[in-house]
């Protein structure tokens, strides 16, 4: 649905992207991430056609953005991370303005301002200006204007950077229910907002990609293992220990005992999956309380990839 290739931005001598390539699915939500002047907001508009780019191709739906940018845009829904708001109009008022301007047939422009305030849970303000609204509604509105013609393609840039908690709770289940029905790639410096809506994750650094996958690939890529932990009770570390180190597969095993529960770490090669093994060997003699695979957090991984470079 979204293909970047070769993505190059420069002003004057300094680049403030460079080489950026990455492709999005149909219906996949893209974590797009970065520290602060990593690019991404620069990136973020050469996406959408805001920014013309030095270098490199953008393309939509299989449109290319320069060669032919009007079938492009109209398949982009576009939140910028300070969204351009008409204090002085309700919120139907600009979502009419918006929907008429982006194209939307007269026919169906009801309907859609109408589902658009639905899915935004917008409903209880619809007639309200949009300068009377909380910073949490106005971001709402926002996204009701990205989405109000319908586009395949959802482009959010910060979309919670100044929200309070709660707020941020309320975008993210909103940009949850899009999944599916929608691409979108979501620009943000969140990162636990990242892990619990995103498929996979492209994180940049001084405008140069540094990885482009899962969050669990590469959380395994970065460990170089895979690793289990178990919580045993009525056993001994050293009963642990001597009892999955003979397992097939197990490279290694970190067990403590506190408060007659034993915690161990057992590791394995990526590709490994020791768990069904190890619930019937623990399962079979002792109290086998929690098992779980670990992996390194998506904040672990960001600051890996971005101190190493």
């Amino acid at each position: 649905m979204i293909t970047v290739q070769h993505l190059t931005k420069r002003f004057g001598s300094h680049t403030a992207v460079s080489d950026l390539s990455f492709e999005v699915g149909a219906g996949e939500v893209l974590g797009f991430l970065g520290p602060n002047g990593a690019g991404k907001t620069t990136s973020m508009r050469m996406v959408t056609g805001y920014l013309p780019p030095s270098g490199g191709s953008v393309a939509i739906d299989g449109h290319d953005l320069l060669k032919r940018p009007i079938d492009a845009k109209r398949r982009i829904g576009y939140l910028p991370e300070n969204p351009p708001l008409y204090p002085e109009l309700t919120v139907r008022q600009f979502l009419g303005f918006v929907a008429e301007i982006k194209d939307v047939p007269r026919t169906r422009r009801h309907a859609a301002i109408d589902r658009a305030l639905d899915r935004a849970n917008l409903g209880d303000v619809a007639s309200k200006r949009i300068g009377t609204l909380s910073k949490g509604f106005k971001q709402r509105v926002g996204l009701a204007q990205a989405i109000v013609h319908e586009p395949p393609v959802l482009i959010l840039d910060e979309p919670t950077s100044s929200l309070d908690p709660k707020q941020r709770v309320e975008v993210r289940d909103l940009i949850v229910a899009l999944r599916g029905e929608h691409t979108v790639v979501l620009s943000t410096h969140i990162l636990p907002e990242v892990s619990q809506v995103t498929d996979r994750v492209v994180i940049i650094n001084r405008g140069r990609v540094m990885a482009v996958d899962s969050p669990q690939s590469l959380s395994q890529r970065l460990r170089g293992r895979e690793a289990v932990t178990v919580e045993v009770g009525g056993a001994s570390a050293a009963d642990v220990n001597d009892a999955v180190r003979p397992i097939p597969g197990v490279s290694g095993v970190h067990a403590d005992a506190c408060d007659g529960i034993v915690t161990a770490t057992i590791e394995s090669a990526i590709g490994t999956d020791i768990r069904p093994e190890i619930a019937r060997v623990l399962a079979a003699r002792w109290r086998l309380l929690a098992l779980r695979s670990e992996s390194l957090s998506l904040e672990e991984i960001f600051l890996k990839l971005t101190e190493d470079a």
